[in-house]
Formats: structure tokens, C-alpha cells, sequence
């Protein structure tokens, strides 16, 4: 179709007003302060006249299509040229939720009630659309929940076996909506960072470098090749040694101690240092693969006497290490203790946990909102420390 004066500003307006209904005939267009050739051109097309100075003119878009057909051989949608059809779009995408949503409900995990809020969070922030927009594979999403929790599983093991790609979990969308499933199901914030990655997939036995994933210990002799000779000497020493999950899969490790403390944070560690002989590991946070493999080495009468941060995540961390170990116990980690510091830190953040071990923890952590860390019970934890 040849240019024809006055006439780019209304195509523009019938190419959105095709676009919003599908390519329907049966609306209007308008627009406003028309220079003389649109005034001329609406004329043109309606046959009634408008004056000179006019404010808006209106045009239906059935007279258009007419007015192209008869003087050019061609109807309005050929004019205006390709355009998207929005409302078959929103009804495919709709199709396209449902599929997803199918997907998603006949997983293994579809009635958990961390999984119901993971997929109702992806319906509310508008993933779902996303997923189905870039043609995300979400059966990838829930074959890889579905085999979860592994067992100590390299990454690339692990991918290979369920999406028979070793890299299919290394980088991508994928592994992004998996690490958003493993924060819901484990109650924690969504991950920042490699580290924080790292850890969520270790806490669901999915070990992304075994090189990488580490266990701080003190004090804590064993027998069994190289890295038993390296932690009877650092014991020995009483200096703290930095365990990998690589070193601890070389040989297997014979621990005789009668009992370990687990404590969350390295100061507590650093602090006892060349001051107590008892037996300390340090989880840093979330438990690594390796700390997992280090305690799988004790005895099984060995008694883990266990604690974390007074923070909501800190209690879980308790209660999944005394649900893990028949062996761990409560340390410092009542309501008394709680209190024992008096004042107390920041804010209390995310969903509260419950502390079955003293449900009066829980309560009293509601009430008052704040979180004590390690660091403020170091001496009551020393003092442990040295009675032993």
C-alpha cells in the first residue's frame, strides 16, 4: 500500500485497537487535534465533513477496512501490517499456566504445604506467566524435587541421573525455581550468593563441589589415613583444622570421643581455641555436606550436644539436627537460656519455628521478638566447654 497523507497516525490507532481485540472490525478510533490531511483523510473515508480547527475526529474501524478494499485491494489488518492478537495470546498463556499448574500438582511433593505456597508464589508474582512465555521446561523443576532429598550426591551425578545432563543444574532457570522450591521447603530466605547456594543444595544431600563444602572442627582426634593424622595432630595442638567433604571421602575416620558440642558460629570456635580440650565443630551457618560426613564417622552411642543462633532459622537447624542424629541434644538452647542475656539483638525475622525440645522457647521467642546470637552466651558456653 502506498503512503497516503494523513493516514500514519490512524493506522497506529487501529493497529493497537486490533491488537486488544483480537482483530476485530467492530470499534472506532479517534485522534485528537488533527493537523489538515488527517481532517482530509477522515472526510475521505467517512464522507462527512469536518471542519476546519476540529478537536478530535472518529473513525470506525469498519469504514477504514471498506475504504482500503475499495481504493487500494486490501483490508485494514493487510494496512496496518503483522500484529499481535492479545487476547489469543492471554488464552493461550491461560492454557499454558494450567499445563504448568498440571505439572506442578502431579509432583511427589504436591501436597506438602511448602510446595503448595513455592507454586502459589509463581502464580502470584507472575513466574507462572514467565515459565510459560520463555517455554521453560517445568517437568525438569519437579523430576529434580522428585529425587530430592539426595544422599551426598556430586551435582553433576545428580543432574545426570535425573535430567541426563550434567550441567543441567550448574546455571539456568531451572536451577533458579529448584533453589526457590529448596528455600520454601527448608524454611529459609531465598539464597544471595554462591555460598548461600551452595548450602541450600548441600541441606537437600546435593553436593555442588566437594571441594568446596567444609566443617571447621577442634579438638576432635581420629584414626584412619592422612586426615586422621591431620586432626590427631591439630587436637594435639588445639588448633582449629578446616575439614573438606574431598578429605573426608579418602578414608574412612574412627572417632572414639564420648561426646562433640556443635556450636553455629566461628567466633565461639575461635574463642575456645587453645583454652578447652572438649570436642567443638562449627556448622557456619547451615550444615555443610562434609560436617554431615564428619559426624556419620562417631560412634553411635556418641552424644552431639547441638545449638544454633536464637533466630527462627537457628531452631530449625536444631530441631532437623536432634530429628537427624538420636544421638544430638539441646545445648544452651532453652527458654532460661534465652533469657540469660538480658537485653537481646535484632529483630526476630521471617516465620516462627517451633522448638518441641522446650516448647517455652518458641513462646518466648514470639513474645519478644528479638534474636540472641552465640556470641552473647560465649562465656555459658565456655564454661560448658571447660567442664568437660
Amino acid at each position: 500500500m502506498p503512503e497516503l497523507p494523513g493516514w500514519e497516525r490512524l493506522l497506529a490507532a487501529a493497529r493497537r485497537s486490533l491488537e486488544r481485540t483480537g482483530g476485530s472490525l467492530t470499534g472506532s478510533v479517534s485522534l485528537s487535534a488533527p493537523d489538515e490531511q488527517e481532517r482530509l483523510a477522515v472526510i475521505g473515508v467517512t464522507g462527512v465533513h469536518r471542519p476546519a480547527g476540529v478537536s478530535r475526529v472518529t473513525v470506525r474501524l469498519a469504514e477504514l477496512d471498506s475504504f482500503l478494499r475499495a481504493a487500494h485491494g486490501i483490508g485494514l489488518a493487510e494496512a496496518v501490517g503483522p500484529f499481535r492478537d492479545r487476547p489469543g495470546e492471554r488464552a493461550r498463556e491461560a492454557v499454558g499456566r494450567d499445563a504448568v499448574l498440571a505439572v506442578a500438582a502431579a509432583g511427589r511433593h504436591a501436597t506438602e504445604p511448602w510446595y503448595l505456597a513455592f507454586v502459589e508464589t509463581l502464580r502470584r508474582d507472575g513466574t507462572l506467566t514467565r515459565i510459560v512465555r520463555s517455554g521453560l521446561p517445568f517437568e525438569q523443576v519437579v523430576a529434580v524435587l522428585d529425587a530430592l532429598p539426595a544422599d551426598g550426591e556430586p551435582m553433576p551425578v545428580f543432574a545426570e541421573q535425573v535430567l541426563g545432563d550434567t550441567k543441567a543444574l550448574a546455571d539456568g532457570p531451572v536451577r533458579g525455581l529448584v533453589l526457590r522450591a529448596l528455600a520454601a521447603w527448608h524454611e529459609v530466605p531465598a539464597p544471595a550468593g554462591a555460598e548461600q547456594e551452595r548450602a541450600l543444595w548441600e541441606l537437600a544431600g546435593v553436593v555442588p563441589d566437594d571441594l568446596a563444602s567444609q566443617v571447621l572442627v577442634l579438638n576432635l582426634p581420629a584414626a584412619g589415613g592422612l586426615l586422621g593424622e591431620w586432626l590427631t595432630s591439630a587436637a594435639a595442638a588445639q588448633v582449629p583444622l578446616r575439614v573438606t567433604l574431598h578429605q573426608l571421602r579418602l578414608a574412612p575416620l574412627a572417632i572414639s570421643a564420648a561426646e562433640v558440642f556443635v556450636c553455629e558460629n566461628p567466633a565461639v570456635l575461635r574463642a575456645a581455641a587453645g583454652l578447652v580440650t572438649a570436642p567443638l565443630i562449627c556448622t557456619e551457618g547451615v550444615p555443610s555436606a562434609a560436617l554431615h560426613a564428619l559426624l556419620g564417622f562417631l560412634a553411635p552411642d556418641t552424644v552431639i550436644r547441638w545449638r544454633n543462633d536464637f533466630d527462627w532459622t537457628g531452631v530449625r537447624l536444631t530441631a532437623a539436627a536432634l530429628h537427624r542424629y538420636p544421638g544430638a541434644v539441646p545445648w544452651r538452647m532453652t527458654a532460661a537460656d534465652y533469657a540469660a542475656p538480658g537485653s537481646h539483638g535484632v529483630a526476630l525475622a521471617g516465620a516462627a519455628a517451633a522448638t518441641p525440645w522446650d516448647p517455652e522457647l518458641a513462646a518466648s521467642m514470639a513474645a519478644t521478638g528479638r534474636a540472641v546470637m552465640e556470641e552473647r552466651l560465649i562465656d555459658l558456653l565456655l564454661n560448658d566447654l571447660r567442664r568437660r
